[in-house]
């Protein structure tokens, strides 16, 4: 179906009608099957042609090696490399600069340098907030929360912000956002063991809220924590429309794909319910994505609409939450991992050299699209 372009709130923006998506089959969904695994999956071919051509798509950097995070300051990009460096693209020119960090990044399965965020006062501070996997002495992999700093020619890890979050090689979340009350928040993935999810005392399967000083704040849902909602499986988004509500992307278990409405205090559920399943005390999401398949990552509004990078799904999602549709409005370019909305520019981040992918001649590469007139 071929979606119509209409003006909303004042700026170019695409209302999305419903769109029949392709189903996929009932398998572990999440990102897709694991480096080297031997299993193949289709891609869900939910964009056409003349949707793709809604948008004139400018390549803003190309061959980035398996980026993850996506910060725009001023004229600059930064990206975090999975691998353990940071990637910035300024005035068309790429360079790769290594992060420093206390324990060595583990880039193992869906683990690494993950979620990256520039400091409010960036431009003179030169900071920032890192999340990343390591193993400790024992083996095991976790993820922390960490304070970084640009120097002349590098970052450096400045301080050890949050601890122990539970790891894995899957489900490690990983985002790391500001939110507009300037406290940091971050996504953990219930790390493969789901009764995680539903315990309190765990970092783990929660959205995770501190100071930009590591601190818990005083008015944080559960006393002494760091635990802002929980129940949640793997989220990997998080995005505050212009009423300051927090939004989360989240990937189901067999599809059901989720984008839930987060709450402080609130239990969406998993791995008690899934999808739209109804149970008291459990919060169902906003809308999820039944027997098909979007392997939601990074989100951000677009004026009112919620856009969503899909990495199965291969295909930017737009959220209409009044008619509790989700429908593709951009594909052809494979896996995409995150989404940034700037001067009314919407920037993608491919992710097709992740292993999971099929890499196109200069992938992994940073878009910028504008919407048509």
């Amino acid at each position: 179906m071929i979606i119509d372009p209409i003006r909303k709130n004042t700026i170019n923006l695409l209302v999305f009608g419903a769109v029949v998506l392709a189903g996929c089959s009932a398998e572990e969904n999440d990102e897709g099957p694991e480096e080297n695994a031997g299993e193949t999956t289709e891609a869900v071919d939910s964009v056409s042609e003349a949707e793709t051509e809604d948008w004139s798509v400018e390549v803003v950097a190309k061959n980035l090696d398996v980026p993850w995070s996506l910060n725009i300051q001023e004229d600059t990009y930064y990206m975090t490399n999975r691998g353990g460096g940071v990637i910035e693209v300024s005035g068309g020119e790429t360079e790769g600069l290594s992060l420093n960090t206390s324990d060595a990044v583990a880039n193992e399965g869906e683990g690494g340098l993950l979620g990256f965020v520039l400091a409010e006062d960036f431009a003179d501070s030169s900071e920032g907030y890192a999340y990343y996997t390591y193993r400790k002495n024992d083996g095991a992999l976790v993820n922390r929360v960490v304070a970084v700093e640009r120097g002349d020619s590098q970052w450096n890890e400045t301080e050890v912000l949050l601890d122990d979050i539970p790891g894995s090689r899957i489900h490690n979340g990983g985002r790391l956002e500001i939110g507009p009350d300037g406290y940091l928040y971050a996504t953990a993935g219930d790390s493969d063991v789901p009764s995680l999810a539903q315990d309190e005392d765990s970092l783990a399967g929660s959205i995770l809220r501190m100071t930009v000083n590591g601190e818990v704040p005083e008015d944080n849902p559960f006393e002494d924590s760091y635990v802002y909602s929980y129940g949640h499986r793997n989220p990997q988004g998080l995005a505050w429309n212009n009423d300051g509500q927090l939004y989360s992307s989240e990937h189901g278990p067999n599809a059901q794909d989720e984008i839930n409405v987060i709450e402080p205090g609130t239990n969406y559920g998993w791995p008690e319910i899934t999808g739209s399943e109804p149970a008291e005390g459990l919060e169902a999401p906003a809308i999820q994505s039944e027997n098909t398949t979007w392997a939601p990552s990074g989100t951000a509004f677009f004026e009112d609409t919620l856009l969503v990078a899909g990495l199965r799904g291969e295909s930017l999602y737009a959220f209409d939450e009044e008619a509790e549709e989700m429908t593709a409005v951009f594909g052809e370019e494979g896996r995409l991992r995150d989404v940034k909305v700037e001067d009314g520019d919407v920037y993608l981040l491919t992710n097709n050299t992740d292993g999971r992918g099929e890499p196109a001649e200069n992938d992994d590469r940073l878009l910028k699209l504008t919407l048509d007139e």
